[in-house]
């Protein structure tokens, strides 16, 4: 159903679909940057999802932001995937079913069993659960775009970013590209702490998705270097993370407003990292500590991202609601883009106007010498009409490359038994995930707990 003609040619003949629309968190924020992006003018973007009552809200939505902006593009919607997807250019997912359900799960229930993990999205042996969830999910939207648009570059949001990336590659002939933000959002994380104006940084991170480090931080007007002047800043007593420290934080964290500023300010994990390993995360706590088996111990407290993201999610969710509905006019978001570089992959391919990204999920092709061959790593590319040309990059060096390649070879494993649908190997997975609590007997009575509640979800 088409509400809006575009007013412009650059994007003429152009077709994006997306796939998943319905989620506020994701949808708007690729139309505002659709809108926003002059080289797309005239593109037509079709938004997709199996809800349809979700799918009309985010449709009005859109529609408003697309006729503040003049109505630069064309916007359709649709529940039926073969019209979504039919004769697609590109196409964007990010579609999960019941995330927050399944995210408490795979978070509670391992802790629960002892488990030491963080959050239970990306790694640790929640994160397991999560892979299979996903990965059988998104190879059903690639089957789809297999049969309808067969040339279309996928460009993947869903976690785990790594593992699902990973299966598209394995098992499907798709085009696809992974993406994330957490690579922009450090920059302009430590921008703000550096006061520094983050479009005049020029940084360079590797790694894999969500535990990535800079290699390289500097101002490009001055040329100084900002990486060592990091360091240097997380060295200051505050970051000692007194027992006052996290009384206040756990005061704050009980809040809306307070949770923000401590999941983004509270970091004991990375000043641990930054201080006694010298390394630099582009992320924060939540993220990197899915990985670390001692993340916990950097602190007797630790927020849980799931309280932080889910009412977050939630206002989210209500205010676009009225907004959609209200009849008064959604105003262009002053900020213009948000930030994420997704629609700068399609601008720069559908143009052939070259630009720099900075973190792009592919396979490890002599990218990264000390990680595993065939590894999903997180990097930096550039793309013009030709594709998109990931950077070779420094070797990561002792303990990340370790750390690092414990991951790729749960990788493996995970995406091995999601495609085989061989629970034996998904638990071998969860058992030796370094955040999976230590004896069997509690390993197994975790997996078989998930399994028990997600069972309509797996491929077993």
């Amino acid at each position: 159903m088409t509400t809006t003609q575009a007013n412009g040619s650059g994007g003429d003949g152009l077709k994006i679909t997306m796939v998943g629309a319905g989620g506020m968190s994701f949808g708007p924020t690729m139309v505002n940057d659709v809108v926003h992006t002059a080289g797309l003018r005239g593109a037509r973007l079709v938004l997709h999802d199996v809800n349809a009552e979700r799918l009309y809200r985010s449709y009005r939505f859109a529609a408003k932001l697309n006729a503040a902006g003049g109505a630069p593009i064309v916007l359709d919607r649709t529940i039926d995937p073969t019209a979504a997807l039919e004769g697609a250019d590109f196409v964007l997912a990010s579609a999960e079913f019941d995330r927050f359900e399944h995210w408490r799960q795979d978070y509670e229930v391992p802790n629960r069993h002892g488990a030491r993990q963080i959050t239970g999205e990306n790694g640790g042996p929640g994160a397991v659960f999560h892979s299979l969830r996903s990965i059988t999910n998104t190879l059903g939207i690639c089957a789809d775009i297999e049969r309808h648009c067969p040339d279309a570059l996928l460009i993947n949001l869903t976690n785990p970013m790594s593992r699902v990336t990973l299966a598209i590659n394995r098992a499907t002939n798709v085009r696809n590209v992974g993406m994330c933000h957490e690579m922009p959002m450090g920059v302009r994380r430590l921008a703000r702490r550096l006061r520094v104006n983050p479009d005049d940084i020029e940084a360079r991170a590797s790694g894999i998705n969500h535990f990535t480090f800079f290699t390289e931080l500097r101002n490009r007007r001055t040329g100084e270097d900002l990486l060592g002047k990091v360091r240097a800043w997380y060295e200051r007593s505050f970051f000692d993370y007194s027992p006052r420290t996290q009384r206040v934080a756990r005061f704050l964290d009980r809040t809306m407003a307070g949770a923000g500023l401590v999941e983004f300010n509270y970091m004991p994990l990375v000043a641990h990292v930054v201080r006694d390993y010298g390394l630099v995360p582009c992320s924060v706590d939540s993220h990197i500590g899915e990985y670390l088996p001692f993340a916990l111990d950097t602190s007797d407290w630790m927020p849980t991202p799931i309280d932080f993201h889910q009412p977050f999610a939630e206002v989210a969710e209500r205010a676009a609601a009225w907004a959609a509905d209200t009849r008064v006019p959604l105003p262009l978001q002053v900020a213009g883009m948000s930030g994420e570089e997704v629609i700068a992959i399609i601008d720069a391919m559908w143009n052939d106007d070259s630009t720099r990204l900075m973190a792009v999920n592919v396979p490890n092709d002599g990218l990264l010498s000390d990680v595993a061959e065939g590894t999903i790593v997180e990097v930096g590319a550039i793309v013009d009409g030709d594709g998109i040309h990931p950077d070779v990059m420094a070797p990561l060096g002792e303990p990340l490359a370790g750390w690092v390649n414990t991951q790729a070879a749960l990788q493996e494993m995970v995406v091995d038994a999601a495609l085989t649908g061989d629970a034996d190997l998904a638990f071998q997975a969860l058992r030796e995930d370094p955040c999976s609590p230590p004896d069997e007997a509690s390993c197994r009575a975790m997996f078989a707990e998930l399994h028990q509640l997600q069972a309509d979800k797996l491929p077993f």
